[in-house]
């Protein structure tokens, strides 16, 4: 009777980890100008669980990153810029210098029309959530948004 209370307590709490969403997305367009729109991805991110930056060192744990599905009339310039206070820590089970974010952080996208059209920019952001003591399985969060001339 033992064996099965502790196997129930340990699928409970691993079905528990699972269903953890500690990171929430939003994800909107401003128009800067008459082609121009910055496109800005933002996480919110529940204490005391972490993401980790774009720039995060390889061997390191898996850095965010924000893909962009090709549309023919939006052209996507350079990468996004991450808004937010990056912190920075050596961690020993890595051996590098690894950067995260707390509590939220913005990535903006700048893109360009190629004409003036009602278009969207679609995509995804792969992300990995962690705390001191665990880290969730990567997740992949989809979007579309609407860019309107």
């Amino acid at each position: 009777m033992k064996k099965i209370w502790l196997s129930l307590l340990g699928l409970s709490i691993a079905l528990l980890a699972f269903s953890q969403n500690p990171v929430s997305w939003s994800f909107t367009a401003k128009k800067t100008s008459e082609l121009t729109f910055e496109i800005h991805i933002a996480a919110t991110i529940a204490n005391p669980w972490t993401i980790y930056s774009q720039h995060t060192p390889d061997g390191g744990p898996l850095p965010t990153k924000i893909s962009f599905s090709a549309n023919p009339m939006v052209k996507v310039n350079g990468t996004p810029k991450e808004v937010g206070s990056m912190q920075k820590k050596y961690e020993e089970v890595f051996e590098v210098n690894v950067l995260y974010y707390k509590s939220k952080v913005e990535f903006v996208q700048t893109v360009k029309l190629k004409k003036a059209v009602k278009t969207n920019v679609a995509g995804s952001v792969e992300f990995m959530a962690c705390t001191e003591e665990q880290c969730l399985p990567a997740r992949t969060i989809p979007f579309n948004i609407p860019l309107e001339n």
